[in-house]
């Protein structure tokens, strides 16, 4: 028969030295919780944001007596940005809302002049006469996904 103690066992623990470990266990699994849920939120944070300038289209039927040709026109739409959606989406400007200058567009949106980035200038003819512009309002700003140029150009 062998001893315990000569072949290398760790010695049984005593009640005290249980709880010790039971109490440490617990403080890890705690800590290891509380990182979890700071990489839970530093994740929803970085993402968040991308969240929010997604495009939402929306029609609550101001245009519902548009004729069927010149809807769809306004559905086929793009700029270089992608589609612009619908006219339900875009936004008449005045004239003195806009202006051309070495062939390229401003327009003043809130109060703002913003420069309209080349790539979101349509090009294909206007068929309404008016200028419009399809911005996206986000946290970060305005970014103007479609611009369309009226008759001043």
């Amino acid at each position: 028969m062998s001893d315990w103690m000569t072949s290398g066992a760790e010695a049984p623990y005593s009640r005290d030295e249980t709880g010790e470990r039971q109490q440490f266990r617990r403080i890890r699994r705690r800590k290891r919780r509380r990182v979890a849920w700071m990489i839970a939120a530093a994740v929803v944070m970085c993402v968040a944001p991308l969240l929010s300038h997604a495009v939402i289209a929306r029609d609550n039927g101001q245009y519902a007596a548009t004729s069927p040709e010149l809807k769809a026109w306004f559905d086929s739409l793009r700029s270089g940005k992608g589609p612009c959606c619908s006219d339900a989406d875009g936004s008449a400007v005045s004239d003195v809302d806009w202006e051309s200058s070495s062939g390229h567009y401003r327009v003043r949106l809130d109060g703002r002049w913003l420069d309209v980035p080349d790539e979101a200038v349509i090009t294909s003819p206007n068929r309404v006469g008016r200028t419009m512009v399809w911005p996206m309002r986000s946290d970060g700003g305005i970014l103007i996904r479609c611009f369309m140029p009226g008759s001043m150009t």
